[in-house]
C-alpha cells in the first residue's frame, strides 16, 4: 500500500474516532428522554435531510443517490441494524467492561474474514497491531468471571456481525461513492428504527436536547463518512485495529465531561495499543 494511503487512513480514522466520541456524548445526553430506536431514528432522519440539502447545493451529487449495488447496501444495513440492536441490549445487561472487551474482538474477526472474502494478506505488522490492541483493551477493561453468561455469547455474535459490516463496506467502496454509502445507510435504517418507535416521540424534544441531537446527527454522519473513506484507502485488516483507540479516547471524554475517574490501567493499555499501531503503520509505510 502506498505510503500516502497510510497517511490518508490515519487522517480519516482520526476523524472517525472523534466523530464516534461526539456521537457517544450525544447518545448519553438523549438517553434519559428517548429510547435507542428514537435516538437512532432522529440520527437517520436528520442525516437524510442534511445529505439531501448537500445535493441541492451541489447538484452533481444527484447521480450518487442511485446506488449501483442495492442488494449489497441492503445486506450491509440490515446487518448493521441488527448488530446495533444487539449491542444496545448487551450494554444494558452486561457490565460495561465486559461488554466492550467482547465487542473489541471485532478487529480479529475482520482480519480473519478479510483473507477469504477480500483476498487480503494478514501480514505480521497487522497481526501485531491486532494482538497488541486486543491485549490493551483487556488491560483497560479487565473483564472477570461475569464474562461467562448468555449475554456474553450474544456480544460475541454482535462483534462478528460488525466485522461482516466492515467487510461489506470495504467491498462497496470498490464501486460506490462514500456519499452513496452513507446516504443509503440512513435511508434504509430510518424505517427499520421507526418500526420500533411508539407514537410521536419528536414531541418530547426540548431546547435542551439541541446540542445532543446535533452531536448524534453530525457525529453519526461524519463517523461513517470518515470510516468509509478509511476503508477506501486501506485494507480492512489494517484499518480496523485503529478502532482500538476508541477505548482510551472515550475514557478521556468521560473524564473531561462527566468527571469519571481515569484508571491507571487506561494509560498502560493505551500504551500497548499505540505501540502496536505505531509498529504496524510504520512497517506498512516502509514496505511500500
Amino acid at each position: 500500500m502506498p505510503a500516502s494511503n497510510v497517511l490518508r487512513v490515519i487522517v480519516w480514522m482520526t476523524g472517525a474516532l472523534l466523530a464516534f466520541s461526539a456521537t457517544a456524548v450525544g447518545v448519553r445526553g438523549l438517553s434519559r428522554a428517548f429510547s435507542v430506536f428514537e435516538i437512532l431514528a432522529m440520527r437517520n432522519a436528520l442525516g437524510v435531510a442534511i445529505l439531501l440539502a448537500l445535493v441541492l447545493v451541489k447538484p452533481r451529487l444527484r447521480h450518487e443517490l442511485k446506488p449501483r449495488r442495492i442488494k449489497t447496501h441492503l445486506v450491509r444495513n440490515v446487518l448493521h441494524f441488527l448488530g446495533t440492536d444487539g449491542w444496545a441490549y448487551c450494554i444494558a445487561v452486561l457490565p460495561l467492561a465486559t461488554a466492550f472487551a467482547l465487542e473489541f474482538t471485532a478487529p480479529a474477526w475482520v482480519a480473519l474474514l478479510a483473507i477469504p472474502l477480500l483476498k487480503e494478506r494478514l501480514t505480521r505488522p497487522r497481526l501485531v497491531a491486532i494482538v497488541a490492541g486486543f491485549t490493551g483493551v483487556l488491560i483497560i477493561l479487565r473483564p472477570g468471571v461475569e464474562t461467562f453468561q448468555p449475554a456474553s455469547a450474544l456480544m460475541l455474535v454482535v462483534a462478528f456481525v460488525f466485522a461482516l459490516v466492515a467487510i461489506v463496506t470495504k467491498r462497496l467502496t470498490l464501486t460506490e461513492s462514500t456519499f452513496s454509502i452513507v446516504f443509503m445507510m440512513n435511508v434504509i435504517q430510518l424505517p427499520l428504527n421507526l418500526i420500533w418507535v411508539d407514537g410521536a416521540f419528536w414531541q418530547k424534544i426540548e431546547l435542551v436536547h439541541a446540542w445532543p441531537i446535533a452531536g448524534v446527527s453530525l457525529g453519526g454522519l461524519l463517523s461513517h463518512y470518515c470510516l468509509t473513506n478509511a476503508y477506501r484507502y486501506g485494507d480492512a485488516s489494517m484499518v480496523m485495529p485503529l478502532d482500538f483507540l476508541r477505548i482510551p479516547l472515550i475514557a478521556i471524554v468521560g473524564w473531561r465531561l462527566y468527571g469519571e475517574a481515569l484508571d491507571p490501567y487506561v494509560f498502560v493499555g493505551s500504551a500497548c495499543i499505540i505501540a502496536g499501531l505505531f509498529y504496524s503503520l510504520r512497517r506498512e509505510a516502509r514496505t511500500t
